[in-house]
């Protein structure tokens, strides 16, 4: 990180009550999910600095997605309590923005490229008030930034899964949100796309931002993210890459069966990140989604509304 990069880090970090040193963007303790009396995450506990980058980890029915989801209250937790930025989610959810898979949302919804990204708006705006010139030029730079300018006008549904994720990081960016959670964001995207959402999301890390993002690439980890929480339905290890992102540990995540590939050759990159697999968290399809089971492009759901 640059000394530019750290100085604006730093400015954004929350400090505790002492103004001592940044609370955790997010502290999770004995966190339990159960659906038909079958817990799906099962007593979890996590602390993640501001500032950082997080991959969640694990094989399919891990409970990764659930875990985003019951952060973010958009299902029932059978226990447990969640802090982001040291408060509860309802005093802090315009700081908060979420990306949802591709697979929960109806592209079908009638809008329009632009009017997602402004839809991002919203939370600050309140209920009354519409997105005038400057939500409109936050918005443009949104789409600049994730390189979709061109395509402000063409309807969500018209666009390809990798331009529809970079739509959506755009709306994120709009909110101009503290921690950001991410579910899948490279699933079924191109390489090209997946290094330009990544290099988005560091951005986003070296201004003191956090970003928590599921992720099925183990090869891409190291490069990715500076921690690693490895789940599989109980927390199997969570910190700092370099010490928790070993291959006991993922031996223990993934029952002995580590699915890892050896790095692409330098300058190649990875060809395409995410599996393609969806709902991986054991749960029948809808029972993780809230009351309509999919979000429309304009639906955050938990994320700055």
């Amino acid at each position: 990180m640059t000394e530019e990069g750290r100085a604006g880090s730093a400015e954004r970090h929350l400090l505790d009550g002492a103004g001592d040193a940044p609370v955790p963007a997010l502290s999770v303790d004995d966190l339990t999910v159960a659906y038909r009396e079958q817990p799906v995450l099962w007593d979890v506990d996590l602390r993640i600095p501001q500032g950082s980058a997080t991959a969640i980890v694990g094989p399919n029915g891990a409970g990764k997605t659930t875990l985003i989801r019951a952060i973010l209250g958009l299902i029932p937790r059978a226990a447990g309590r969640v802090r982001i930025l040291g408060r509860p989610l309802e005093e802090v959810r315009r700081e908060v923005a979420y990306v949802p898979q591709r697979g929960s949302v109806d592209w079908d919804f009638p809008t329009s490229v632009e009017d997602v990204v402004l839809m991002g708006t919203y939370g600050r705006l309140g209920w009354f008030r519409r997105p005038g010139a400057q939500e409109r030029e936050a918005a443009r730079r949104a789409l600049e930034r994730v390189e979709m300018s061109a395509f402000a006008d063409r309807q969500i549904s018209e666009l390809s899964g990798g331009q529809q994720q970079r739509v959506f990081l755009a709306r994120a960016l709009v909110q101009d949100a503290r921690v950001h959670f991410l579910d899948e964001p490279f699933q079924g995207v191109d390489a090209r796309t997946e290094r330009a959402i990544m290099g988005v999301l560091h951005e986003l890390r070296d201004r003191g931002d956090t970003v928590v993002a599921v992720h099925h690439s183990l090869q891409t980890v190291p490069d990715y993210f500076d921690r690693v929480i490895l789940l599989n339905v109980r927390l199997i290890a969570a910190g700092e890459v370099e010490t928790v992102f070993t291959e006991e540990n993922l031996r223990v995540a993934y029952g002995g069966r580590i699915p890892y590939v050896a790095a692409p050759p330098a300058g190649e990159g990875p060809g395409g990140g995410g599996s393609g697999m969806g709902g991986d968290d054991g749960i029948p399809g809808g029972a993780t989604g809230g009351a309509t089971g999919r979000d429309m492009p304009g639906n955050a759901k938990g994320g700055g509304h």
